[in-house]
């Protein structure tokens, strides 16, 4: 197909050129006298004009055209388009194709809901600001690339068919032809592969990898993503952590031109969870978390007395939009944490108020008056149990009033690291220890007393960058030492039994000299989602899948075939 440029190559200059271009017919005008085609490529959109004299094919949008003409300057510009200066007077218009109509507008606002742009992905892909999320996509990838092979990093696959390995989510299994009643699983992450690169000795290690999980879906997750895996060999943390900066800047830098500051600082997870009640906090606004142990020292409130938190966020000039109803929805929020419920109080007319009041002491108010500074109506909430559910509660409600107050400021981004996760923690149900990130995490050196002692203050050399509220990556550096890795097994309570069946040819390369070694995954689908200014990351995927796990477009998963099931000695069995 002809075409001597693409659309948005053309400019002021270019005025009296002949040229060819081809693209779809966005939006058509036919004002009697004189008829104007928007027509776009994948660069953009520019304006055909077919004056009187020219008999123009019946056009209709996304007709597929091939248009010649004489390039010339625009008696109305339209300062919105790249192209708003220009326009190109028709000689010549061929229609390569046809259309039928769409069942979505194809622009950046359209009226269709996301199973019919799911369903049509092929024409929702068509949407400028689609092909926009993709254009940022592609250049996170050309500039790690880049980057990294500057850094001395070489890229290597790793097997999508792997052994399965307990990593915390639930695997995709593949079962076998010629090995019935054997499954291969599809990786979580390479995460023990390219530690065993380390061993092999390649130093420095990196793949954009597919990843698989099988987990219940939302707004940024999905069943089958991308991530940019690295993984190093002799550095220690800070030095891997201004490396992975660095790395950072540049795609800030190439995809948006937005100059990231460095060094990135860095918050402690206890401070992160102190402040503001999430791993990974967003700290552009404000609403910060309060301890108020110290004020209900003395409280005469049974439930208080024995709550092992009790923390506090403030609301600012809300108070008269703080109904019942909003009220007994807070409530329900507390209850889905596990917690009995929250005190809502209010400061209205120089008084606090609400049914919580009566609970309080004299002091009691004037210490959270003083300590949040609440002026008249300003809300109060607090919160009082368990550490582990009612700082992430009020963490929750924090980004919930930061969304329904507009308290984040567009086009801003907050980058900082998490760091000193716990080695450990008890699970929520059973009170069991288990591991925090995975078993090969490294324990902090100065921390490995705690091993004999008290694990659950075993920090970690474990990081997570996190931008603008969302965890963009993490990683760890690992165990190298044979007796620390067997101790860690101890604690999580495995038999050496169930070490050889889990992780045995992996524990067996432990053995040959094994480097100090750590490295991290970038999520390139959620840094696309961030980078692009949307929330949705099926929006950055091609052809994502909807909550339920399905493919609007293909149907996936579909039913197979009884032969297809024969062949790989399947058997079902009926559900009751």
């Amino acid at each position: 197909m002809e075409r001597t440029c693409r659309n948005t190559e053309l400019s002021i200059k270019d005025i009296g050129k002949e040229v060819t271009l081809v693209g779809w017919v966005s939006k058509k005008r036919n004002l009697g006298s004189i008829v104007f085609i928007d027509l776009r490529d994948r660069s953009g959109i520019i304006q055909i004009v077919l004056d009187g004299s020219f008999i123009a094919p019946d056009v209709r949008n996304e007709y597929v055209l091939q248009v010649k003409g004489v390039v010339r300057e625009r008696a109305a510009k339209n300062p919105k388009m790249s192209t708003g200066d220009i326009e190109v007077l028709a000689s010549e218009i061929n229609v390569v194709n046809t259309a039928k109509t769409t069942p979505l507008i194809i622009a950046d606002e359209t009226d269709a809901l996301e199973d019919t742009r799911l369903k049509y992905r092929y024409l929702d892909l068509r949407r400028p600001c689609m092909q926009r999320y993709f254009d940022i996509r592609d250049q996170i990838k050309i500039t790690t690339h880049q980057y990294l092979h500057e850094h001395q990093f070489i890229e290597i696959e790793t097997p999508m068919l792997g052994a399965s390995s307990p990593e915390g989510a639930k695997e995709y299994l593949v079962p076998s032809r010629l090995h019935h009643g054997c499954f291969y699983a599809l990786p979580q992450s390479p995460q023990m592969f390219k530690q065993l690169l380390m061993v092999g000795g390649f130093e420095r290690y990196y793949q954009i990898a597919r990843c698989f999980r099988d987990e219940d879906l939302r707004a940024d997750r999905q069943p089958d993503f991308t991530q940019i895996d690295i993984e190093t060999s002799f550095l220690s943390q800070d030095q891997f952590l201004e490396m992975m900066e660095g790395l950072i800047h540049e795609i800030f830098m190439n995809t948006i031109g937005y100059d990231v500051k460095l060094p990135l600082r860095q918050m402690t997870y206890k401070e992160a969870m102190d402040r503001f009640g999430s791993d990974k906090p967003d700290t552009r606004f404000g609403l910060e978390l309060h301890d108020l142990k110290d004020i209900f020292k003395d409280t005469t409130f049974e439930a208080y007395k024995a709550a092992e938190a009790i923390k506090g966020i403030k609301v600012d000039n809300i108070a008269d939009k703080t109904s019942r109803k909003v009220i007994d929805a807070l409530t329900l929020e507390a209850k889905k944490f596990g917690l009995g419920g929250l005190a809502i109080i209010k400061m209205e007319n120089d008084e606090l108020t609400g049914s919580f009041v009566k609970f309080l002491q004299e002091g009691e108010k004037a210490s959270l008056i003083k300590e949040f500074d609440l002026k008249n109506n300003d809300i109060l909430i607090i919160s009082a149990g368990a550490y582990n559910r009612v700082s992430p509660l009020l963490g929750s409600l924090r980004n919930k009033y930061a969304k329904e107050l507009n308290l984040i400021k567009d086009g801003t981004f907050d980058l900082l690291w998490i760091v000193d996760f716990p080695m450990f923690e008890r699970d929520i149900e059973n009170g069991q220890i288990v591991a925090t990130h995975h078993p090969f995490t490294r324990p902090k050196d100065e921390d490995l007393h705690y091993l004999d002692e008290d694990v659950t203050k075993t920090l970690s050399y474990a990081y997570d960058i996190v931008i603008n509220g969302y965890e963009a990556g993490g990683g760890t550096l690992r165990i190298y030492d044979q007796a620390i890795q067997k101790k860690i097994f101890d604690i999580l309570g495995l038999s050496d039994e169930e070490i050889e069946e889990k992780f045995g040819y992996f524990i067996e390369a432990l053995k040959y000299g094994t480097p100090p070694h750590g490295g991290m995954a970038f999520g390139l689908d959620r840094l696309t989602m961030i980078l692009g200014g949307t929330d949705n990351i099926r929006d950055v995927i091609a052809f994502p899948k909807n909550l339920s796990g399905v493919c609007p477009m293909s149907g996936a998963p579909t039913p197979v075939t009884q032969g297809q099931i024969d062949d790989l000695g399947i058997f079902f069995k009926e559900e009751k």
